[in-house]
């Protein structure tokens, strides 16, 4: 189900800001195949609208009273799997991103994401996909190339030839995805249309047996087609 397809994407938005909450739901208003079903002002409200209205995704806060948006997020995967979760938050740093991924967070923006990053975002949620921006692919990608290398794990070498039958032009949309790039970006870099890139990267993935673009980071670092920053 995508709401690309004239599907709206029911949606509940948690944020314990009245003003921040109220201007997420009529900016949401104004969005294509996204309806806004429900708001929450913590975490417990948020679980309890989730039992209440089933809704496709939960755009949750993290710095809520009472119930915290990583613990929300943790009760409502374990609850309502068919729920998704983007965290929409002020915070990037590393305490408030890991916890929430771990937590069974799928999507994760930071509130000046504008209002084609959330569609964006919420799409690839319910397609099955992480709904990450770029800075957050970016530091993902970061956190992996700074992580200590396993004993005796061979370390990641330049890549000779594609892995797992990738073409060529398949692991260079690759190396864009590791780089933080979204499907329109790579499309203008490889001036190719964004259908075009989304067929690479379904290739791709069923190819290396990846299921979102947080894997495919990780696969483009293990096979030396990405570079870590620095």
């Amino acid at each position: 189900m995508a709401a690309s397809a004239g599907v709206s994407a029911r949606v509940v938005v948690a944020d314990d800001q009245t003003v921040v909450r109220e201007g997420i739901v009529m900016l949401l208003g104004l969005l294509p195949g996204i309806e806004v079903v429900g708001s929450a002002s913590d975490g417990d409200e948020a679980v309890r609208l989730t039992a209440e209205l089933a809704p496709d995704v939960v755009l949750m806060d993290l710095r809520m009273p009472r119930c915290d948006g990583v613990e929300a997020t943790r009760r409502i995967r374990e609850r309502h799997p068919a729920t998704q979760v983007v965290v929409l938050t002020t915070y990037a740093d590393d305490e408030s991103l890991f916890p929430a991924l771990r937590a069974g967070a799928r999507g994760y923006l930071t509130k000046d994401a504008d209002g084609d990053e959330i569609v964006r975002a919420v799409e690839d949620v319910m397609s099955g996909q992480a709904g990450l921006s770029p800075q957050i692919q970016r530091r993902l990608l970061e956190q992996f190339a700074e992580a200590p290398p396993v004993p005796g794990a061979p370390a990641p070498a330049a890549v000779t030839e594609p892995p797992d039958g990738l073409t060529a032009r398949e692991t260079e949309v690759l190396a864009l995805v590791a780089e933080g790039l979204s499907n329109p970006e790579i499309a203008r870099r490889l001036h190719v249309s964004t259908a075009t890139v989304k067929t690479h990267i379904n290739n791709l993935f069923a190819k290396a047996g990846l299921r979102d673009r947080a894997q495919a980071i990780h696969y483009a670092y293990r096979h030396g087609i990405a570079r870590p920053p620095g």
